[in-house]
């Protein structure tokens, strides 16, 4: 072994035939994110299959007659409100300084629900649907209808761009400059660049309807629904990051059907189909305990239980 080999293997380095894939502005912004939340946030988690029979059977019913474009995701997205609204303080952004050992916790007027949806690349692109608290679904399902359209004309370096700049100038007031200093220069310098200086110069053409900042800012809760990725996942989503200043998360897998063993009114075993969904409940653990999810889940199950409810929505 010679000291190039010896050196390259003690700094990890690619060898010759790896692809070599730096972060692009995209993955530079969720990378950060992310980061942060696994450094931040001490998160538990709670999975639990929702028996959902009669729900999806309601849904179906009202999908056939509503007369405009509703998909699951814009139902579940409607649960998860109703679902804050019986728990307020999951909704909201805590703030904490890790050297005095202390923080205050912003429960939020509006919920905003952060979604990843999946482009065209195959890449994950998240969007932010605002201020659905109050929202009917059929508002819900326009409003996700007009997020997708703007999504497909939308630059998506110009708007990284923008929610990079917002983020750098939130570090400095609060006092995090040389963070925001290595930030900007290694975006701009260096073979991590995603950038050239000169195009800070250049016009960006725009979109009428482009995204803004606040259609992909991280927002006050985040929804993810894994089923619809990999409509064959058989499993549980165990863990997800909190999106950073979150504190809560619901993650949705895929409805199956599962057989259930029980008694009928002979005594005997017998056996029931019924579909069930798996939910995953990431919440920061820092704002108190599983109490302050028990609301949540109350008001869910109680939804379930009596889908007929999906008719006043």
């Amino acid at each position: 072994m010679d000291i190039k080999e010896f050196l390259r293997g003690a700094l990890t380095a690619p060898e010759k035939g790896d692809t070599v894939e730096y972060f692009n502005l995209k993955a530079r912004v969720s990378g950060n994110v992310l980061t942060n939340a696994q450094r931040n946030i001490p998160s538990p988690g709670y999975t639990y299959e929702a028996d959902v029979t009669k729900f999806w059977e309601e849904f179906q019913n009202l999908k056939k007659n509503c007369g405009y474009h509703l998909t699951f995701n814009t139902v579940m997205m409607r649960v998860l409100a109703e679902g804050l609204k019986a728990a307020p303080r999951l909704n909201a952004h805590l703030e904490y300084n890790h050297t005095a050992s202390c923080g205050r916790l912003i429960v939020k007027k509006h919920i905003n629900v952060a979604m990843p949806v999946v482009l065209e690349s195959g890449e994950t692109f998240p969007i932010n649907v605002r201020n659905i608290e109050d929202k009917s679904l059929k508002e819900i399902a326009e409003q996700i209808d007009d997020l997708m359209y703007r999504l497909s004309v939308t630059n998506f370096d110009s708007v990284m761009f923008d929610t990079i700049s917002q983020r750098m100038v939130g570090f400095v007031l609060k006092g995090k400059i040389w963070s925001s200093f290595r930030q900007i220069t290694t975006g701009y310098f260096g073979k991590y660049k995603v950038g050239r200086i000169r195009d800070l110069f250049k016009p960006v053409e725009r979109h009428e309807d482009s995204l803004g900042i606040n259609e992909v800012n991280e927002g006050t809760v985040c929804l993810t629904n894994w089923g619809p990725l990999y409509k064959e996942m058989n499993g549980l989503v165990t863990y997800t990051p909190l999106l950073y200043p979150q504190v809560f998360l619901m993650a949705v897998g895929n409805m199956r059907d599962k057989e259930e063993a029980f008694r009928n009114e002979k005594g005997e075993v017998d056996l029931k189909a019924k579909k069930v969904l798996p939910i995953t409940l990431i919440f920061d653990h820092r704002i108190g305990g599983f109490n302050d999810v028990m609301p949540f889940l109350r008001k869910i199950d109680e939804i379930f239980a009596n889908p007929e409810i999906l008719r006043e929505w």
